[in-house]
């Protein structure tokens, strides 16, 4: 089973700054966040963790498994905002909130890497690590998680970019013997 999780809170969250790549780490609430997401997920024996490389994930994934080291693949780090990287949700630009508002019909705004970029390199992630029916623990961002959601749910129409992935949310899918995964389920 996957169960594929997005990072604890930052404080960059709470202020509403697109932090993209930047490097911040867990608040407290976003530690609490992670504790009780090992809480949750106590049960379950993980055979490996992988971790995006940008601390409030690779930390996240620590807290919920700290007897593995989380392996870090840079597939699973966050989209890139380019020009937009810590602003606040109040700076951007039109072509910026178009985008957030609908991301299935506007595409991403230059210098921003595209979803289809953001799905594919979760697909190349999900392909190498993932066919197994090995417990994995993946930690991650919400675009970057995402698009494995929209890579695992071809027929999803692009449900997943528009829905809010709360920090510590956790999503679960089974490789299945015919080589393809369930429909992720929130738990």
């Amino acid at each position: 089973m996957i169960y594929i999780i997005r990072h604890g809170q930052t404080e960059l969250n709470i202020t509403n700054v697109l932090q993209g790549r930047s490097n911040h780490p867990l608040n407290e609430t976003g530690i609490r966040q992670a504790e009780e997401a090992a809480e949750r997920l106590k049960d379950i024996s993980f055979d490996v963790v992988y971790s995006s490389p940008l601390i409030r994930a690779v930390r996240t994934a620590e807290i919920i498994v700290p007897d593995l080291k989380p392996i870090i693949d840079e597939r699973l780090i966050e989209m890139e905002y380019g020009p937009y990287e810590g602003k606040g949700l109040r700076e951007l630009g039109p072509e910026v909130m178009t985008f957030f508002r609908d991301f299935v019909h506007n595409p991403a705004p230059e210098g921003m890497e595209p979803l289809d970029s953001v799905v594919r390199r979760g697909g190349e992630f999900m392909e190498d690590r993932c066919r197994t029916t090995d417990n994995i623990l993946i930690s991650t961002h919400a675009i970057a998680m995402k698009g494995i959601l929209e890579y695992l749910t071809p027929a999803s129409g692009g449900s997943y970019w528009s829905k809010n992935i709360k920090n510590c949310a956790v999503y679960t899918a089974e490789y299945q013997p015919n080589g393809t995964w369930s429909v992720p389920v929130e738990m």
